[in-house]
């Protein structure tokens, strides 16, 4: 099959913790003979000090950067900001890659403008993990904003499958694939014990993500949380790019605990399974607790608002935000409680990536002007 045969598919990959979910499809669409693989990288990839583009340009050829955020500066208004920023710059992007397929996932303000630029522009738009609920900061409206802008939907669940279909999208255009935070899992070794000792030899990983509160609650509830940590050996991973963050480090910080920017999502992976493997836990608001963390039997505690309304393996254990730091230390007590040989969860098989690629491939070439005009075409059904 020649290149200008093939579907040509362009990925869109913003933060670090989405390109660990999108990485497993991409590899699919790149294997695929009928698929041609773009990358644009955008948003915070591009911000210090972590730059984690160039984990993506290690592992993929770039295509296209978007700046959007800018460093030092956040809130809600730097968003809407950057937000502008990116609908302008994906517009570029999507001009010059000329794509069949516009890939993104989620619910951050990177995919939210890359689905403008490609509803607006006239480029097929699919959407990976659509139709979750997840408070965040501004994920639940933005998620379901992108799912209406979307014209092909690839939900995590069934039950995600259900609510597209509730809002109005077409159940022939709605594919239930899993997560692809599942793809991959079983291909990861357990973090060893040099790499371990590099860390602190944690037994738990401590991962809290703002939820737009000001940077002083924000600080209160992480140093809530951190208190009530006090005497294991933990490992915070410094938060997303959203508003308030700068509470949370600064909570990290005074709490004397270790801090790592970043960590591939390759020692992640280990790393969680050494926590499964040795007792271990995850505490804080990331997703990671509910879906990967469920599927290496790791128990998460969740703490307050952020993953509200969202589906969770049963290693989950719920404290809402401002909570003393006892009724903290009982929600840990009771995730350490659980028995990690009966977690389940609804994420699939880990074999989302390759559902992906197959059913791009099977689509009708978007560059054919009568099949895009179809595509393009966005009706609620109800």
């Amino acid at each position: 099959m020649t290149a200008t045969e093939r579907q040509r598919i362009a990925v869109v990959t913003g933060s670090r913790a989405e390109f660990g979910l999108l990485a497993p499809v991409m590899r699919a669409i790149e294997a695929h003979a009928g698929l041609e693989l773009r990358v644009i990288v955008a948003g915070a990839h591009l911000l210090a000090p972590a730059r984690t583009g160039r984990e993506v340009a290690a592992a993929f050829r770039v295509d296209a950067e978007v700046e959007m955020q800018m460093d030092g500066q956040s809130g809600r208004a730097a968003d809407a900001l950057a937000l502008g920023r990116g609908v302008a710059g994906f517009a570029r992007a999507l001009v010059e890659i000329d794509p069949d397929w516009t890939v993104v996932l989620g619910d951050r303000i990177e995919p939210m403008a890359a689905a403008c630029a490609a509803s607006v522009g006239g480029f097929p738009l699919a959407h990976l993990h659509g139709g979750d609920r997840a408070e965040g900061v501004a994920d639940e409206a933005m998620r379901h904003a992108i799912s209406k802008l979307a014209h092909l939907h690839f939900p995590a669940t069934e039950q995600s499958r259900e609510r597209l279909v509730r809002m109005g999208e077409d159940p022939q255009r709605v594919h239930v694939v899993g997560s692809p935070a599942m793809d991959g899992l079983a291909d990861v070794a357990m973090m060893n014990d040099a790499e371990a000792a590099e860390l602190g030899d944690p037994d738990t990983v401590f991962l809290m993500h703002p939820v737009g509160a000001s940077a002083e609650t924000e600080f209160a509830n992480a140093s809530c949380a951190l208190e009530a940590l006090r005497g294991r050996r933990v490992l915070a991973l410094a938060p997303n790019h959203d508003p308030g963050r700068e509470g949370i480090v600064r909570a990290i910080e005074e709490s004397g605990v270790r801090i790592e920017a970043h960590l591939a999502r390759e020692r992640f992976v280990g790393l969680l399974k050494r926590l499964s493997e040795r007792g271990g836990l995850l505490v804080g608001n990331s997703s990671a607790g509910l879906i990967e963390a469920a599927a290496l039997r790791v128990p998460a505690v969740n703490i307050g608002r952020r993953q509200n309304g969202r589906e969770r393996g049963t290693n989950v254990v719920d404290v809402e935000s401002g909570a003393s730091i006892d009724g903290v230390r009982g929600a840990l007590e009771s995730a350490l409680k659980i028995d990690r040989t009966g977690i389940t969860h609804p994420f699939g098989d880990g074999r989302t990536g390759e559902r992906v690629a197959n059913i791009l491939a099977k689509l009708d070439k978007a560059r054919e002007a009568d099949a895009r005009a179809e595509i393009l075409r966005k009706r609620c059904t109800h």
